[in-house]
């Protein structure tokens, strides 16, 4: 297998934890967050979002149509970066390290147009990406093969020498369908030892 040329990062849970259950079950206890998701669905209204809907009416056109709720859900929005939190320092570091050694690096992520551009100002390694693959942008989402289709015509790399981190087993099935190289991330410490193992950074370079 040849050494990937260019890296290409997921963003929530891989660089951002990705959790907005842990946020409502510490502002409305674990029964009333639960009661929530079932009656809502908040996940399938975020997917909109990464399609290319519009951050703040769509989460607050989903609230007005839940009276019941509507305050909790607006809070999707109006809480968003406490959602998108915390930053994964680690893989943040290693984002850093292959930059500084000269080995492009992506971002591919379903994510809103706004709430990219909002987190961009919240987190500083969010703008430090070589090209931007952002799903709400671009008007597909993963794991559609055209979203990676579209990657590959753009980015000046053939499949086989992209290196791809999801968190997600189906986004990375559809990648390595399409012949990327690909790493199911689970956890940074996994991550850096697959960009050791791809040659890109020494084991001193991927420690924490």
């Amino acid at each position: 297998m040849q050494q990937p040329q260019a890296v290409i990062f997921d963003i929530g849970n891989v660089l951002i934890e990705w959790n907005p259950e842990r946020y409502y079950d510490a502002r409305l206890g674990r029964e009333r967050s639960a009661a929530l998701f079932s009656a809502v669905d908040l996940h399938g209204m975020n997917e909109r979002v990464d399609a290319g809907a519009a951050f703040r009416q769509t989460v607050y056109e989903t609230a007005a149509s839940h009276p019941e709720w509507e305050e909790e859900i607006r809070w999707w929005y109006d809480h968003w970066i406490d959602l998108a939190s915390p930053r994964i320092d680690h893989s943040i570091s290693l984002l850093r390290r292959l930059r500084t050694k000269g080995v492009p690096v992506f971002a591919l992520t379903n994510f809103g147009h706004d709430s990219f551009a909002y987190a961009q100002t919240q987190y500083d390694f969010l703008a430090e990406f070589d090209r931007f693959y952002v799903s709400g942008r671009m008007g597909v989402t993963k794991p559609s093969p055209q979203i990676y289709a579209m990657v590959e015509a753009d980015c000046g790399h053939p499949p086989g020498a992209l290196l791809f981190a999801d968190d997600r087993a189906d986004n990375i099935a559809i990648a390595m369908a399409r012949g990327w190289q690909t790493h199911h991330f689970t956890g940074p410490q996994g991550w850096a030892d697959r960009l050791v193992q791809a040659g890109l950074l020494t084991e001193k370079e991927a420690q924490a």
